[in-house]
């Protein structure tokens, strides 16, 4: 008698200690789940989902630290389960998971009955209203997926990714903000320089701490005359990477405003020169948008290639190039089933974008191929001799004196130039000012402008002196 009542005494200890460790080991997953360590609390998880299958905060819990750790697979399948006992939380995680996934339609049936929760117990519903509207804009969107050929993808450092970008002369140039300013400010931001080299577009920045973008125009020698593009492109939110077309009115841009999906998403829009104004700003579809950080659109058209750049399931500091031909009709995928669109949609495989039995291996290998063309001839101004004769810098004159006389013409229009430029400041200033303001600023302005007209006269003589000069230099010396 007195065994068996060891063997229950011991029997009970077990099952206290037994119950110690479980609620030990229960208390430091949620204190590492509250933390946010999800890495960390999941295995434990993992084994009390073994331990009771059907209890649905531990799969609610699994569910959430698989999502955080990108295994959402696994994670689908236990908030589901949650999903079924109505714990709340896995709709919204179910909602969000759907959108990666792009199964967009049953992301917005889960954020529809998260919402549904939420309004029951009066909290606020706004933020996950604009996650249901992604959800439906991203639906339609995978409706109307376009048939382009993806040619190529190279994942790159997200610090270097502007090194895949291999454009021909024709099409301009690329930098980064840093380089092309000599700057360290934390700019994340490209600029574009057309091939003529006298327009530069960039984004930076704004007074509102948000990146706006702005265009310059070389003066000379240098840059300035710096606008900012009007409102109907920067929005209050990031917009940043424009590239123009060679037609020069043709902008591609990101944005993470006006109707974005997530992140940057990629927009164009044109200039039009009758009313100097900018058209409304189009959402480019899928395939190029996506609910990531999609941007830096540039086409290449002597080359027949563009190219974008896309974070879409890739480590954070990574992000994929996309090498592409051009979609001019912008067709779309018609009569496939929506997993197809899906496939499409999310360049799950680009080799499910081509054609069958196409060789893209030359222009994969035109795409990397640095067409700079000839080195552009330098220009500090355009000194024409005779018919056949046009100089570009005082080095190119052969005659001393000729040469004297024509650095007297780059003086002066130097001058001038700065002048207009200080014109243009004290206008604006002018017409900003108040009374006071214009009284002190306008003698000022009066006299620059006569000194303006008074140097206007002065280039044409000293001109035709460097002209003749060298013509009978050239004469003489032929």
């Amino acid at each position: 008698m007195k065994q068996f009542i060891r063997k229950l005494i011991y029997i009970f200890c077990v099952i206290c200690l037994t119950n110690n460790l479980f609620a030990q080991s229960l208390d430091q997953a949620k204190k590492l789940y509250n933390e946010g360590k999800y890495e960390e609390a999941k295995p434990a998880f993992e084994k009390l989902v073994k331990q009771t299958p059907s209890n649905s905060s531990y799969n609610h819990r699994y569910g959430v630290c698989c999502f955080e750790t990108g295994d959402l697979q696994t994670a689908e399948k236990h908030l589901l389960v949650a999903t079924k006992r109505n714990v709340q939380e896995s709709f919204r995680y179910m909602g969000e998971l759907y959108l990666r996934t792009y199964h967009f339609e049953e992301a917005a049936d889960m954020f529809r009955k998260y919402i549904g929760l939420l309004s029951k117990k009066k909290q606020d519903v706004s933020r996950f209203e604009a996650r249901l509207a992604i959800a439906e804009k991203a639906q339609r969107m995978l409706e109307r997926v376009e048939d382009v050929q993806v040619i190529d993808s190279l994942v790159v450092s997200k610090a270097d990714f502007l090194d895949s970008y291999k454009l021909s002369e024709e099409s301009g140039s690329l930098s980064y903000f840093q380089d092309f300013f000599q700057t360290y400010e934390p700019v994340f931001s490209t600029v574009y320089m057309n091939q003529k080299g006298d327009n530069i577009y960039y984004a930076r920045p704004a007074e509102n701490g948000s990146y706006s973008i702005f265009r310059q125009s070389r003066l000379i020698d240098k840059w300035g005359d710096e606008k900012e593009l009007p409102s109907n492109i920067n929005t209050s939110e990031d917009e940043n990477f424009p590239f123009v077309m060679t037609d020069g009115v043709t902008i591609y841009y990101a944005s993470t405003g006006n109707g974005s999906l997530g992140g940057y998403d990629l927009f164009v829009t044109r200039y039009n020169i009758n009313s100097e104004t900018y058209l409304t700003p189009e959402q480019l579809g899928m395939p190029y948008n996506s609910i990531y950080n999609d941007y830096m659109m540039v086409f290449d058209e002597l080359k027949g290639l563009g190219w974008f750049a896309s974070d879409r399931f890739q480590p954070e500091d990574k992000v994929c190039i996309y090498l592409f031909i051009p979609n001019e009709n912008r067709s779309r995928i018609e009569g496939e089933d929506i997993e197809t669109k899906r496939n499409r949609a999310s360049l799950a495989s680009i080799e499910a974008t081509w054609k069958p039995e196409a060789n893209y291996s030359a222009l994969i290998e035109l795409a990397h191929l640095e067409m700079a063309g000839e080195p552009e001839r330098q220009k500090e101004f355009e000194f024409v001799v005779n018919n056949n004769i046009v100089y570009y810098t005082l080095e190119e004159f052969q005659s001393p004196e000729a040469r004297n006389f024509y650095e007297k013409v780059v003086s002066l229009n130097k001058e001038m130039q700065d002048i207009h430029e200080q014109l243009i400041v004290l206008r604006q200033e002018y017409i900003q000012t108040n009374q006071s303001g214009k009284t002190q600023l306008s003698p000022v302005i009066l006299e620059l402008e006569n000194k303006l007209y008074i140097l206007s006269d002065q280039p044409a003589p000293w001109e035709k002196k460097a002209r003749n000069a060298e013509i009978n230099y050239l004469r003489l010396n032929r």
